[in-house]
């Protein structure tokens, strides 16, 4: 049997950033013990960011991201330094390589970058067989706490030097993530999930976030029930106790609503997803956005990963349809998917975001503080799909926190 590797979303991302030549993909075979990146004389060899999954223990599964020399040149040049500026968005912890006796504009530039948004930081100085890094510099890395590493990647020498600064630097909330369901579904607890099987389910397969799930709950030694949206309501009678839970996919929210005692508490995947991969309290606040949308206004909507749309998409249709017979006219729709995110925010009124299920928390953390920063409110398709059908309060029932927030943001709204 094929052993099933960890998702990408799961692992800590190791981006590795500097200028072209200076020994990144060197270092990358020699931590991973592969030949995973081309290593060349010839500057620039790199053209793309190269994404190598691994086990780091006793820490676990990581993914390590080698991206292009940050300071090539011309077109194709300003394209590469374009991905590798995403790459840090979703960064978990930054590694700066540099030459040993080069510490100059282009690294300042990273750690500025990665200090902006308080990503833990390494700086490996290579080929210190032939040079040792300025005293200068050294002494600022540490002042700033910097973990410093000195290596000769072609030989392998300070490479378990590098791994164990690695450990030492995991960001503590790498290792202490919100949890899918444990923290509401408790141990000898039931969770009845609700799994629509439509045209956009995988056939023979669940999605990830229902999988996810499953194995969360019993992580946490619950117990689980999987039903179809138009089950429910015989498997719930047929109970002898509620379930401590329902969570339904977010395109089966109303027939779900309806079908669950008001006693039981329900919310949607990926209402759960925007609380684990994002912040759910900015994007309840986001939600309310679409109270003061209007006629004419403008919408981003954002997936994570790319897919072939169906006739009846969540994002190209029917969020779309729902929030137009909300607002009782015409709203400019826009859809986005991948790493690629727009650099100008303003023409749109919301962005709304899909659960992010295969993505890393940082990268969605980076998107919302982006956001933020450029003053256009955020919130994800299950909060705008309860928003927008009118069971908002009892989707955030599981989160009195969110509850909280959205009761308070509300008031300041009608105010």
């Amino acid at each position: 049997m094929q052993q099933q590797s960890t998702r990408k979303g799961l692992r800590l991302h190791i981006g590795l950033f500097g200028r072209r030549n200076v020994g990144k993909s060197s270092l990358l075979n020699a931590v991973t013990r592969q030949d995973v990146s081309i290593v060349s004389d010839h500057a620039g060899t790199t053209t793309d960011p190269v994404e190598k999954p691994m086990e780091l223990l006793p820490l676990g599964p990581v993914l390590f991201i080698d991206t292009a020399g940050i300071d090539d040149v011309g077109a194709l040049g300003e394209m590469r330094i374009a991905k590798t500026r995403g790459v840090i968005d979703r960064t978990d912890l930054g590694v700066i390589i540099s030459d040993a006796g080069i510490w100059g504009d282009f690294e300042e530039q990273i750690w500025g970058e990665l200090k902006k948004r308080n990503i833990p930081m390494i700086a490996v100085f290579n080929k210190t067989d032939l040079e040792e890094p300025d005293s200068t510099i050294l002494t600022r890395l540490e002042q700033e706490k910097i973990a410093i590493v000195k290596t000769v990647a072609v030989s392998g020498k300070g490479v378990l030097d590098f791994r164990q600064a690695l450990l030492d630097t995991v960001p503590p909330e790498f290792l202490t993530n919100p949890d899918l369901l444990g923290d509401i579904v408790g141990p000898g607890e039931l969770a009845v999930l609700v799994v629509p099987i439509d045209k956009e389910a995988p056939k023979g397969r669940l999605i990830v976030p229902q999988v996810q799930a499953i194995r969360n709950l019993l992580d946490n030694d619950a117990y689980c029930m999987v039903v179809k949206e138009r089950e429910l309501k015989y498997a719930l009678e047929r109970l002898t106790e509620p379930p401590t839970l329902v969570v339904t996919d977010s395109q089966a929210f109303l027939k779900v609503a309806a079908d669950t005692p008001p006693g039981i508490k329900m919310t949607s995947f990926s209402i759960l997803f925007a609380r684990m991969q994002g912040d759910l309290n900015e994007m309840v606040r986001g939600a309310l956005a679409i109270e003061t949308l209007k006629t004419g206004d403008h919408v981003l909507v954002a997936e994570a990963c790319s897919h072939h749309p169906i006739a009846d998409d969540i994002g190209r249709v029917k969020i779309p349809r729902w929030l137009t017979q909300y607002v009782g006219g015409k709203v400019h729709f826009y859809q986005i998917q991948g790493h690629d995110f727009p650099e100008d925010l303003s023409p749109y009124k919301l962005v709304i975001h899909c659960g992010a299920c295969m993505w890393n928390r940082r990268e969605m953390l980076s998107r919302i503080l982006y956001c933020r920063n450029a003053k256009i409110p955020i919130t994800n398709y299950g909060l705008t799909i309860a928003y927008a059908l009118g069971i908002f309060e009892r989707a955030l029932q599981p989160f009195p926190a969110a509850l909280e927030v959205y009761h308070q943001t509300q008031n300041d709204v009608l105010a």
